[in-house]
């Protein structure tokens, strides 16, 4: 960090409105504009993408040309980023969009029932279609949770997003990530290492997902005191879980007797989570998936809620919504 932008660390941005919508950010400190501008205007670029507002670099300024609305919450987020880069020295990627989120999560809520906004530690997070809305209630009413449907319709992440704040808030004791190792038969004998490390390449996304939501040295703390478990289907059997929050990821891929194993492990003041993509099925037997059964078997049941995704609900990479649907009609 350059000694200009500490010596100006107190120098506030300049911002000057126009009559026809445009809002001018005038910076005092080059090296600051350079910062939070980014090389090649990447950051600006990114920051126009993910609002998408027309914004320029001139000079000393950068330009914004929307609405109202949006020009006060892109002035929020440019402050964000410049105080970001005075304390850092730096702006990544995740820094330009918690510099949105933070500033849009007002506007957003507005028009969201509040209590389908789940606020983590790192961000906070809105559901971003009917069914995700339907899908985040359901996960803080019901004792049980099936849901079924494509890869990124947030499944997981949703899931994992409730629990960790259920514990935060000590509504519960602990979480408890499940999934099948489907590929290796659930005998992880042919692989190397110890346990832990012949389970975790199938359990890497519940990670990611902990990751994203909470800094990774107190995720790897709650994980060392028991906090957060990890652990493959196989190892659920026995056991009843009291005052936890249990989430079986690719359900798709364990068989009717697994679900009913781990659906009928609920304990006492706990929810089970049990989520899937039919068209993701590994296992050899496609027909001994229970997934499928289980929502036609439970779904009667009050305390249990069912919830179907599908293409429209996707949240990743818009191309990941058509290609969804492209293989559903081929299907």
């Amino acid at each position: 960090m350059s000694n200009i932008i500490k010596k100006n660390i107190n120098s506030p941005l300049k911002f000057v409105y126009s009559d026809n919508n445009t809002l001018s950010v005038i910076f005092h400190n080059n090296d600051l504009l350079m910062g939070v501008v980014g090389e090649f205007n990447k950051n600006l670029k990114e920051l126009e993408k993910i609002t998408q507002s027309n914004l320029y670099s001139r000079g000393n300024s950068i330009l914004i040309k929307s609405s109202l609305q949006k020009n006060e919450i892109i002035k929020n987020a440019i402050q964000f980023l410049a105080d970001q880069f005075i304390i850092n020295g730096s702006i990544e990627n995740k820094d330009i969009v918690s510099s949105v989120d933070k500033f849009m999560i007002s506007e957003k809520a507005k028009k969201n029932n509040v209590t389908d906004v789940i606020k983590t530690p790192k961000k906070s997070i809105i559901p971003r279609s009917e069914k995700q809305k339907s899908y985040v209630r359901a996960l803080r009413q019901s004792d049980i949770v099936i849901s079924a449907g494509p890869a990124g319709t947030g499944k997981t992440f949703l899931a994992v997003a409730v629990g960790l704040t259920m514990l935060l808030e000590k509504k519960i004791e602990r979480i408890i990530l499940s999934r099948p190792a489907v590929e290796a038969g659930e005998r992880l004998g042919f692989l190397p290492g110890d346990m832990k490390e012949k389970v975790d390449p199938y359990l890497r996304p519940l990670y990611d997902s902990l990751y994203d939501l909470f800094d990774f040295e107190k995720i790897q703390r709650m994980i060392e005191i028991g906090d957060i478990e990890i652990a493959p289907l196989a190892f659920m059997r026995g056991r009843t879980l009291k005052n936890s929050f249990a989430i079986l990821d690719e359900a798709q891929n364990a068989t009717d007797i697994q679900i009913k194993m781990f659906l009928t492990r609920i304990g006492e003041n706990s929810k089970i989570v049990v989520n899937g993509d039919p068209s993701q099925i590994d296992l050899q037997n496609k027909s001994m998936s229970g997934l499928l059964k289980s929502k036609k078997l439970l779904g009667h049941l009050n305390e249990i809620s069912i919830i179907d995704f599908d293409h429209s609900d996707v949240v990743r990479h818009p191309l990941v919504s058509k290609i969804v649907k492209a293989y559903s009609k081929n299907d």
